[in-house]
């Protein structure tokens, strides 16, 4: 199906992307990109509406469903088109610079205009950079998975992401009574070392290891000393798990809650189960061919993150694969850009790979 024919020109694909960007969308303010995103579709007349959370559904052919976040992270750059430099002082040509042009709003422009000129199913989601809100609610909402899913976060127009570790983050208390410094038992703050020390040796890996196959535990936040009535010592510790697929959640949890030794506790609050897909689906199949038609040598990755792809794994029993333009490296990044040739090409890949789960190639 040619660009002309669903309507959407390769000139108005791009001025979506720099409109999506334009429009600031940080975590729980997405609710105008999600405007402008159903005002895209209802001009291509595909209906397409914002749900409870915030997401945008449009729903159609369910041959494959094309997803990506609508939100980012915070920070201010300036909107702006210029030549750009990657690799070294090679050249790549116009560039649109802006928070969120790489993670995740050009895959989610890539996958709107896809979605059109196919005329697969879309959903935008909400809530990806803190809880994956959006992708938890559409897996509880609807009834049935479709029959495979691209998610979109960026890979690099040649790449495809197969893999993701999994998290599991919680927050460790303890309490302990209060008294002199010079006394020699711990108080809470030294239990709260203790047991993260612990956790760390256990999951301790060789240095040449790859990282995407092993636990990397990380505190994220640490506060202790006395309670406002001055009669305890009470500490805490936030603290994320990331999981390879080799080893599950639980198994995970179950190690560090094995070094608590009755001292202190931790609520388990976040759970994402790792994903790791095969090569040989008919996903990764048709974006492999895909990607050689359009003169690309395709690569096939593992991120050491999670993404939405955990949770649409962990509910629907079909192929997927995560998809999309930019360099990941410039992900949350203070100069976040897009090179804007890179975008056509993926929007090109992926007409191509709806097409071919569709059969339209047959």
């Amino acid at each position: 199906m040619s660009a002309a024919l669903a309507g959407v020109s390769d000139e108005e694909a791009r001025d979506l992307l720099v409109d999506l960007v334009e429009i600031p969308s940080p975590t729980g303010e997405e609710e105008k990109v999600a405007e402008r995103l159903v005002d895209f579709f209802e001009a291509h007349d595909r209906e397409a509406w914002i749900d409870d959370i915030g997401n945008v559904r449009a729903p159609a052919d369910d041959a494959v469903l094309l997803t990506s976040h609508i939100d980012t992270v915070p920070g201010d750059i300036p909107v702006r088109i210029d030549d750009s430099e990657y690799d070294e002082g090679v050249r790549a040509g116009e560039a649109l610079w802006g928070r969120g042009s790489v993670d995740a709003t050009g895959p989610l422009a890539a996958m709107a205009v896809a979605a059109v000129r196919t005329g697969v199913s879309f959903i935008g989601v909400t809530g990806e950079e803190v809880d994956s809100r959006g992708a938890r609610h559409v897996v509880e909402d609807r009834e049935s998975g479709p029959d495979a899913v691209v998610n979109g976060e960026p890979s690099g127009w040649d790449g495809i992401t197969l893999g993701y570790r999994g998290l599991l983050a919680g927050t460790y208390v303890a309490t302990s009574e209060s008294g002199h410094s010079s006394r020699p038992e711990n108080n809470a703050i030294q239990d709260a070392i203790a047991w993260w020390s612990k956790v760390e040796d256990e999951f301790d890996e060789d240095d040449w290891g790859p990282v995407f196959e092993q636990v990397t535990p990380k505190p994220i936040d640490v506060k202790g000393g006395l309670t406002d009535d001055g009669l305890s010592v009470e500490a805490t510790m936030d603290v994320q798990l990331r999981v390879p697929p080799r080893l599950s959640v639980e198994e995970v949890r179950e190690i560090a809650d094995g070094y608590l030794e009755g001292v202190g506790s931790v609520h388990w609050k976040d759970k994402v189960e790792p994903a790791m897909e095969s090569p040989r689906t008919n996903v990764a199949r048709a974006f492999r061919v895909a990607i050689r038609q359009a003169d690309g040598d395709p690569r096939l990755l593992r991120k050491t993150g999670t993404s939405d792809m955990n949770v649409f794994g962990q509910h629907w029993d079909c192929p997927m694969v995560t998809y999309g333009p930019g360099d990941s490296n410039l992900d949350h990044a203070p100069n976040e850009h897009l090179a804007l040739a890179e975008y056509d090409k993926s929007v090109d890949v992926l007409v191509d790979v709806a097409e071919r789960l569709r059969g339209d190639d047959e």
